[in-house]
């Protein structure tokens, strides 16, 4: 018996990180009942962002372009460069609007229980970025098993090419109580306190 288009609908949908099989039955549900005008401009819209979004040559971040706007843009500091996962974590550091480096996106990070080595990640294009624009580099990975794993292992390939790194700092939140905080986080402050100077 052939699919149904329904079917077809359910299963690719599925395809998102934590659709499950009821999950994905309500959507097309919903899109195919309530909101048939939003199911097509979805499926345009997807097709257009398949198509047309591919990786930026300098920081292998999305992009319409070969290089994207960040890369291109002449306000940027080439001497720093800021290491993330994904590029929701970029768009969280320009949100501070404290960084005015340039950026690399690794999309994804290491993780040998799913397959993903230092080739999945192609750190050799991280390599040669920075042999072509010698600079420090932040290493802004986040704070799991799997981002402190990829972080020690980018520091020790860096570093071997003699290039400066340095890590985000880890600890308390801005207005954090210390009763509020958890053990590990609390003590990370401790770890990595710094001298003040008044």
């Amino acid at each position: 018996m052939a699919v149904s288009y329904l079917d077809e609908l359910i299963a690719a949908l599925r395809c998102l990180p934590g659709v499950g099989p009821k999950s994905a039955q309500r959507m097309a549900y919903h899109l195919l009942q309530r909101d048939r005008r939003g199911a097509l401009g979805l499926s345009v819209a997807l097709q257009r962002a398949a198509e047309n979004i591919t990786h930026c040559s300098r920081c292998n971040n999305f992009s319409e372009q070969e290089v994207c706007d960040l890369c291109a843009s002449d306000r940027r500091d080439e001497g720093l460069l800021c290491v993330v996962e994904m590029p929701a974590d970029l768009l969280m550091i320009e949100q501070t609007q404290c960084f005015r480096g340039m950026y690399y996106v690794l999309m994804g990070r290491l993780s040998p229980l799913d397959g993903i080595g230092a080739k999945e990640l192609h750190l050799d294009r991280l390599v040669k970025r920075v042999q072509q624009h010698p600079c420090e580099v932040i290493l802004a990975t986040n704070f799991t098993v799997e981002g402190d794993a990829t972080a020690h292992y980018l520091a020790t390939l860096l570093q071997s090419l003699g290039v400066k790194v340095s890590r985000i700092a880890r600890g308390l939140p801005v207005g954090g109580e210390l009763e509020q905080v958890d053990s590990g986080t609390l003590a990370q402050a401790v770890l990595e306190r710094r001298e003040l100077i008044v």
